[in-house]
C-alpha cells in the first residue's frame, strides 16, 4: 500500500511539473493580458469605492422584484454570499484542474486571459453606468439613519487609492448598475458551459446564477434593475468577445484521456513550443 501510494504520489507530481512547465511557456506570451486584467481589478475596486463618496441615501425605491420577494432580513445578507463563494471558488478551482485530472480541454493561462477580457468589458461598463446615475442604495448600511450610508470627503488623494477591499465589498454604497456578483458568477457560468464537460455541473451552475439573483434581491443588496441589466450586459459582451477574438486553443483530442507517460508529456510540450497547435493567436 505504501509503495502504491509513493508510486502515485510520484506520478501527480511529474504532472503537475509538466503542467506547470505548458502554463509557463504560455504565461510567457500572454502575461501582460493577464497583469492588465488584475490591474483593472483594482481600478474597478477604487471606482465602487469613489462612487460611495458621492452616495446620499434616500427612500428605497419602488421595486418589483422587492414587491414579489420577501425581505430576509439583515441577519441573512451572509446566505447570497455563501452562494456567491461557492460559484466563484468552484470555477477558480476548475481553472486549475489541468494540473492534476487526466481528461483536460483547456490550459489555464489561457482560460484566466478570456476570463479577464470579459469582466474587463463588463467593469468598464459597470463603471460608466453608476457614475452616469446615482441611486439611494438598498442594503441596510446605505439608508438613512445608517453612520455606513455616507463618506466623509477624502482628505488626501491616497484615502482613494488605498482601496479597503473587505469594507468595499461588505458595506459600499452607491455602485449599483449593474451587480458585481452576478458579473462574475455569469462570466464564469458561461466560461464552464463553453469550455467544461461535465452537463450537471453547467445545469447546476446555471441554476445557482438564477438563485443567487432571487437571494440578491431578497438581500435587498440590489434593485432588480441591477440583475436584469447584469443578465443581458454579461451575455452579450461575452457573445461579442468571442465573436472578435480567436477561439481558445484547446488540447489536441489525443491528449484528452492517455496514461501518464513522460514521452506523449514531452511530445505535447514540444508541440505547444514548436506552435503546431491550431486554433489560437496570443
Amino acid at each position: 500500500m505504501t509503495i502504491h501510494l509513493a508510486l502515485e504520489a510520484s506520478k501527480l507530481w511529474r504532472k503537475i511539473c509538466v503542467e506547470a512547465s505548458i502554463e509557463v511557456s504560455l504565461l510567457a506570451g500572454s502575461w501582460k493580458y493577464i497583469l492588465a486584467g488584475v490591474v483593472f481589478q483594482y481600478i474597478h475596486g477604487v471606482a465602487a469605492q469613489g462612487i460611495h463618496y458621492l452616495h446620499r441615501p434616500g427612500p428605497t425605491l419602488q421595486d418589483t422584484g422587492y414587491f414579489l420577494l420577501q425581505e430576509l432580513g439583515e441577519d441573512k445578507a451572509y446566505v447570497s454570499e455563501t452562494v456567491f463563494s461557492l460559484i466563484f471558488f468552484s470555477f477558480v478551482l476548475w481553472t486549475f484542474h489541468p494540473f492534476v485530472y487526466q481528461s483536460k480541454r483547456i490550459y489555464t493561462v489561457l482560460i484566466w486571459c478570456r476570463v479577464l477580457a470579459y469582466l474587463v468589458a463588463c467593469q468598464f461598463l459597470r463603471i460608466i453606468t453608476f457614475y452616469s446615475t446615482h441611486l439611494p442604495g438598498p442594503n441596510y448600511h446605505c439608508r438613512e439613519g445608517s453612520k455606513l450610508a455616507k463618506m466623509p470627503p477624502p482628505e488626501r488623494l491616497v484615502e482613494v487609492l488605498l482601496m479597503n477591499f473587505s469594507k468595499g465589498v461588505n458595506y459600499g454604497c452607491g455602485d449599483l448598475i449593474f451587480s458585481s456578483h452576478m458579473i462574475f458568477s455569469l462570466v464564469f457560468t458561461r466560461t464552464y458551459h463553453r469550455y467544461g464537460m461535465a452537463r450537471f455541473i453547467k445545469i447546476s451552475a446555471w441554476l445557482l446564477c438564477v438563485i443567487q439573483s432571487i437571494l440578491i434581491l431578497a438581500s435587498r443588496k440590489h434593485y432588480t434593475v441591477d440583475i436584469v441589466v447584469a443578465w443581458y450586459t454579461v451575455n452579450l459582451v461575452t457573445f461579442f468577445i468571442d465573436r472578435k477574438l480567436a477561439e481558445l486553443r484547446e488540447r489536441p483530442s489525443g491528449i484528452m484521456s492517455p496514461s501518464l507517460l513522460p514521452l506523449s508529456s514531452k511530445e505535447e510540450f514540444q508541440r505547444l513550443v514548436n506552435g503546431t497547435y491550431v486554433g489560437i493567436t496570443h
